[in-house]
C-alpha cells in the first residue's frame, strides 16, 4: 500500500491497473473521466483546508479526507466543512468501478463503463456517456444523466432527476419533493418506474412507443399526448393507462400531489428538418420541453394537440380517449 498526503495543487500518475476508484470530497468539484489507457492520473488543481489523503492499495485508488468515511456519508454535515474545498480531476481506465461522494461539491463522471455509485448531500452530479449500472443517492443534490446506457437507480429527498436521451435497460427513481424528468431514446429503457410525493413527473416517450403504461396521481394534474392511452378518474386519483405498440416495455409513474405529463417525442425525421440530429429530440432539454406542456400548479394545463388533460378539479375531462509495504509521502 502507498499513501500520499496532498497539501497543495499536485499531479500524480499511478502505474499498474486501477480497477476501483473511491473519491470523497467536501465543496469544490470532482471530475472523473474514463480512458482507454491502463494507468490512472490525478490532478488536484485547487485545495483549501486539510490535506487530501491519496491511497493506492492494490488495484484500489482512494482520494478523501481523513475524517470523511463512506459509511454514514450522507449524514456528514458540520462547521468544519465550511473551511475546505478542492478541485480534483481523475483519468482512470474506462472499466473502473467508480464510487464518488460529494458534500456541497459538484461532480461530473463521463466515459466510464464500470459500475458507478454516487452519494451526495447537496452537490449536483452530471453523468455523460456512462454505460455501466448507476446507483445514486442524494439528500438535496440533483442528478443529470446524458446518454447513459446502463441501468439507472436514483433515490433522493428533494433532489431532481433529469435524464436526457436515456437508452439504458431501466430507469428507477424515488424522491419526496424533487422532480423526475425523463427523456427516452427510441429503443431505450424497457422498464421505467418513477415515484414522487409532491414533485412533478414528466416523461417523453419516443414515437412510436412500445410499453404498458400506468401513471397515477392523487391530486395533481395529468397530461397525456397519446391517443392510445386513456385518462381515468373523476374526483381524487387520476390515472393514465393503456398499451402503446406491442406493450413489451413497462412504464409506471406515481405521485401524490405532483403533476404527471406523458409527452410524445416526434419521429427523428421530424425533429430538425435539414439540421444535424442532436439526440435530444427538439434541441431543447426535457425540462424546457415539459415546461411548455406539463401542467401548471393552478390546474390549467396548456395542452398540445392530441393531448388529454385532467386536473383534480376538472371532472368533466375524465374518460378522455385514449505487495504489503507502506510508503507515506507528503507533497
Amino acid at each position: 500500500m502507498s499513501e500520499w498526503s496532498v497539501t497543495a495543487p499536485q499531479k500524480l500518475t499511478f502505474d499498474g491497473p486501477v480497477r476501483d476508484l473511491r473519491v470523497r470530497v467536501v465543496n469544490g468539484t470532482v471530475n472523473v473521466v474514463g480512458t482507454e489507457e491502463d494507468t490512472a492520473r490525478l490532478e488536484v488543481s485547487e485545495l483549501t483546508g486539510p490535506p487530501l489523503v491519496v491511497t493506492r492499495n492494490g488495484c484500489t485508488l482512494t482520494v478523501t479526507y481523513e475524517d470523511l468515511p463512506w459509511k454514514g456519508f450522507l449524514k456528514w454535515l458540520g462547521r468544519k466543512g465550511r473551511h475546505r474545498s478542492t478541485v480534483v480531476s481523475l483519468a482512470v481506465p474506462a472499466g473502473t468501478r467508480a464510487e464518488v461522494g460529494v458534500v456541497g461539491a459538484g461532480a461530473v463522471v463521463s466515459g466510464v463503463r464500470g459500475p458507478v455509485v454516487l452519494r451526495g448531500v447537496n452537490g449536483d452530479t452530471t453523468l455523460v456517456g456512462v454505460s455501466g449500472p448507476v446507483r445514486a443517492e442524494t439528500v438535496s443534490g440533483d442528478l443529470e444523466a446524458q446518454a447513459v446506457t446502463g441501468e439507472l437507480t436514483f433515490h433522493s429527498v428533494s433532489g431532481d432527476l433529469t435524464v436526457v436521451a436515456g437508452s439504458g435497460p431501466s430507469v428507477r427513481a424515488e424522491t419526496v419533493s424533487g422532480s423526475l424528468i425523463v427523456d427516452l431514446d427510441p429503443g431505450g429503457p424497457t422498464d421505467v418506474g418513477l415515484t414522487s410525493v409532491s414533485g412533478e413527473i414528466a416523461i417523453r416517450l419516443p414515437h412510436p412507443a412500445d410499453a404498458e403504461v400506468e401513471a397515477n396521481t392523487t391530486s395533481g394534474v395529468v397530461s397525456n399526448a397519446f391517443e392510445g392511452l386513456r385518462v381515468h378518474g373523476q374526483w381524487g386519483t387520476h390515472k393514465i393507462t393503456g398499451r402503446l405498440g406491442a406493450g413489451t416495455g413497462r412504464l409506471r409513474a406515481t405521485t401524490v400531489s405532483g403533476s404527471i405529463a406523458l409527452l410524445r417525442r416526434p419521429p427523428r425525421e421530424e425533429e430538425h428538418p435539414g439540421a444535424p440530429e442532436t439526440g435530444t429530440g427538439t434541441g431543447t432539454s426535457p425540462k424546457a420541453s415539459s415546461a411548455r406542456t406539463a401542467p401548471h400548479p393552478a390546474g390549467h394545463s396548456p395542452v398540445a394537440p392530441g393531448e388529454n388533460a385532467v386536473s383534480g378539479q376538472d371532472a368533466a375531462a375524465t374518460g378522455a380517449p385514449a505487495d504489503g509495504t507502506t510508503d507515506k509521502k507528503v507533497l
